[in-house]
């Protein structure tokens, strides 16, 4: 059963209210009942329960509910967020495949209503909504929003999505489908049996192109940050390491980081020895503080965490990391990971 007194960013509510606003109902007016305040619901530190955000849809439902697609144009206007190791895991996936592993198998039950699964049958790729637990009132909405927001996920990320397949709302048809076909690229199947965006399950290999540029630049900030955190690196042995962690899940090798720095790698070695530090030394650094993050803060298996890492085998990682703290990568999870630490990407407005 959903708990509706779980605490979740106002993040959903910024898109509600700029929804009403845009119509000409004021901030007030949409929070009105929810005991929110506009001051509190713009501090990003703030939450809000689930049970505070329904009365924000309800009354926005109230002046607007007759307006087709609603709920899926405030799905269409998601942000992801990506703080933290979850945004590493999910930029460093090489796949959709890997993008939907991550983000399913790890998504906080604050993120959205109802219960997102996916499945493969048939050749297609299916999210489907079970959204038995939200109030008949604000289903609809919050339904088409949920499976907006999937469709709007991936091109934030990688600035581009799956094409939609087929789209069911087990709801009605409105009278004006059009805004449906804007956002989802198909004409939904309304009144179906389940709630649900489904398209080709080919396209879950193939490889992903390269994370947009705010969302590469998020999480190479986040890399930064922690390098410095366990190690100050200044010149030569400074742009390297940035450059090392500047496209998650591609570690450039010797010769490529050379290039970007406009000198040979026999030159780089030089420079790096000078500074009393290697090319594997710098790599070795990036590579163990990457792994200690997604191994304490996510669950992703041994493997995952090798792939974006760039190794070619689980065993070569295995190796390196008990190289590094002198135990295998489970034991020094065991050891770490505890409640509570997690951090997963949210959608925000």
């Amino acid at each position: 059963m959903f708990d509706w007194d779980i605490l979740r960013s106002t993040s959903s509510v910024h898109v509600l209210i700029r929804l009403a606003e845009e119509r000409g109902m004021t901030a007030a007016e949409c929070l009105e009942g929810s005991t929110l305040s506009a001051g509190a619901v713009i501090d990003p530190d703030a939450e809000i329960t689930a049970r505070q955000e329904v009365v924000v849809v309800r009354n926005l439902l109230a002046r607007f509910g007759s307006e087709p697609g609603l709920g899926a144009e405030a799905g269409a206007r998601y942000h992801v967020s990506l703080d933290g190791p979850w945004g590493l895991a999910l930029l460093s996936s090489r796949t959709l495949r890997e993008v939907i592993e991550v983000a399913l198998r790890h998504l906080d039950p604050a993120v959205a209503f109802g219960r997102l699964t996916f499945a493969e049958r048939a050749g297609e790729g299916r999210f489907l909504l079970d959204g038995s637990d939200i109030p008949e009132d604000v289903r609809a909405f919050l339904t088409e929003r949920v499976l907006a927001g999937v469709q709007a996920f991936g091109k934030q990320l990688f600035g581009v999505a799956a094409p939609v397949l087929r789209v069911g709302f087990r709801h009605g048809a409105p009278a004006d489908t059009s805004r449906y076909r804007t956002i989802f690229g198909v004409e939904p199947v309304f009144g179906a049996s389940a709630d649900l965006v489904a398209f080709d399950a080919a396209d879950l290999d193939i490889p992903l192109p390269r994370a947009a540029d705010w969302a590469r630049g998020t999480c190479e900030q986040l890399c930064r940050e922690l390098l410095t955190q366990r190690r100050a690196r200044t010149g030569v042995a400074g742009a390297v390491r940035n450059l090392l962690v500047r496209n998650p899940g591609e570690i450039p090798d010797q010769a490529a980081v050379a290039s970007g720095l406009f000198m040979s790698a026999r030159t780089l070695s030089r420079r790096l020895s000078e500074e009393g530090t290697s090319f594997r030394a710098l790599l070795d650094e990036v590579r163990q503080m990457l792994a200690e993050e997604l191994l304490a803060h996510t669950d992703m298996t041994t493997e995952q965490v090798a792939a974006r890492l760039g190794y070619a085998e689980a065993a070569s990682f295995i190796r390196a990391f008990r190289r590094w703290k002198g135990c295998p990568p489970q034991e020094y999870r065991a050891r770490t990971a505890g409640p509570g630490e997690r951090r997963v990407p949210e959608l925000v407005g």
